[in-house]
């Protein structure tokens, strides 16, 4: 169970978009594992993907084809990631979309194609085609939820944010899903994040909306510290609240920070359903000379095996998170006036332990599910947080174990 779990809020629906779930039998007979998602005429969509050079053969195929037009139907798939399969992996992602767009009466590229999984496996095709049908079929307003389902690996709990927000005097509403528990270093987005709006957006202002979005929330997590070959999160307007917010206004601002505040808590929800995590951890890192500074120092600690061993044992080992900040790169960094707390307890100060610093305190800290590492590092104005997880034992097991 993910760390500080509530179980899925209520997703609002939001007008324009149905969403079906269904059972392919992908990896595993019975489990749901392809989700359709048909979008209404008019809907502007943007996304970000993997910078992994070995991206996906339906990443690839998604790009091109919302370079292109907007889309009518989003497909995902689990159980197989359609990644490192070559030539024919890009025949079998196109082959996907054609089934799609044969069933929705539309063309092919007008389907983005989304796929997670086992790297380096023919995409069962057959199988999947078969399953369009009862995926349509299955298309509601209110699949949100089902579709949270739909979309997991090895996670464990579905993930799912909502928001509503007055505008102009009207409701607007932004809900998303996302998945991801392991292979968790995104360079872009998340593992897979669907985040739909019904406000009027133009293609533009979407774009720029959800690059200071995912820098703010899916650009700012890890589990592992490894970047996926499939990573993609979409972010569509539908228009149908007919709600029009101008880019720069106040209400675009109101927008912005629902956007925001569901990819974050979706972002958040990644890391707390890290593969075998007992711990999350927010690591601030405050008065940075600027943004890569501070986001370098705190994915050094983040990345620390020593560091996330240490948490996971609950040992207050403070020269680990030390020595991870000294090795983060920053120059001419003044050691006398960095200082480090683990939530309100200070452990450096002047270039060392702190004077105050009791291990009692320490492990009081370390004994808890949630807790934050404050560096200060006094040179600046910058700062940034990250947010990660702990190693346990059965993160080991269960990519280990992976393909059994």
């Amino acid at each position: 169970m993910a760390v500080g779990y509530q179980g899925l809020p209520k997703l609002y629906p939001v007008g324009g978009v149905r969403l079906g779930t269904t059972a392919a039998g992908i990896k595993k007979p019975g489990r749901p594992d392809l989700v359709l998602i048909e979008l209404a005429r008019g809907t502007t969509a943007s996304a970000v993907f993997t910078r992994n050079a070995f991206c996906a053969a339906p990443v690839i195929v998604a790009r091109e084809h919302l370079s292109a037009r907007a889309p009518a139907y989003l497909l995902i798939n689990t159980g197989n990631a359609n990644a490192g399969t070559g030539r024919q992996g890009f025949i079998d992602a196109h082959t996907c979309c054609e089934a799609v767009a044969a069933r929705g009466g539309c063309e092919a590229a007008d389907i983005l194609p989304f796929s997670t999984g086992v790297i380096g496996e023919p995409l069962p095709v057959a199988t999947l085609a078969d399953a369009i049908p009862a995926a349509f079929a299955a298309l509601n307003t209110e699949g949100w939820a089902s579709a949270a389902d739909g979309i997991l690996t090895t996670d464990t709990v579905p993930k799912g944010a909502s928001r509503q927000v007055e505008i102009g005097g009207r409701m607007v509403t932004v809900t998303g899903i996302s998945k991801g528990a392991g292979m968790i270093r995104p360079d872009m987005a998340t593992m897979l994040a669907f985040i739909a709006t019904d406000a009027v957006v133009e293609r533009g202002a979407l774009e720029g909306l959800l690059k200071r979005v995912a820098d703010l929330s899916f650009n700012r997590i890890s589990v592992d510290g490894d970047t996926s070959t499939n990573d993609a999160c979409v972010l569509m307007a539908t228009g149908a609240s007919g709600v029009e917010p101008e880019p720069g206004s106040d209400d675009f601002s109101t927008l912005e920070a629902a956007v925001t505040g569901v990819c974050r808590e979706l972002a958040q929800l990644i890391v707390r359903d890290g593969e075998g995590a007992t711990k999350f951890i927010a690591i601030e890192v405050v008065k940075g000379r600027d943004q890569k500074e501070c986001t370098d120092v705190a994915y050094t600690i983040a990345h620390s095996p020593l560091v996330k061993t240490a948490f996971f044992a609950s040992d207050p080992n403070w020269g680990r998170i030390l020595a991870a900040v000294g090795r983060a790169g920053v120059p001419d960094l003044d050691l006398e006036s960095v200082t480090i707390h683990l939530n309100e307890v200070c452990i450096v100060r002047d270039g060392g332990r702190a004077a105050d610093y009791e291990e009692a305190k320490g492990q009081l800290v370390m004994d808890q599910e949630e807790i934050t590492i404050r560096v200060d590092l006094s040179r600046g104005s910058a700062e940034a947080t990250v947010w990660t997880c702990d190693f346990s034992y059965d993160y080991v097991r269960i990519n280990a174990e992976y393909r059994t």
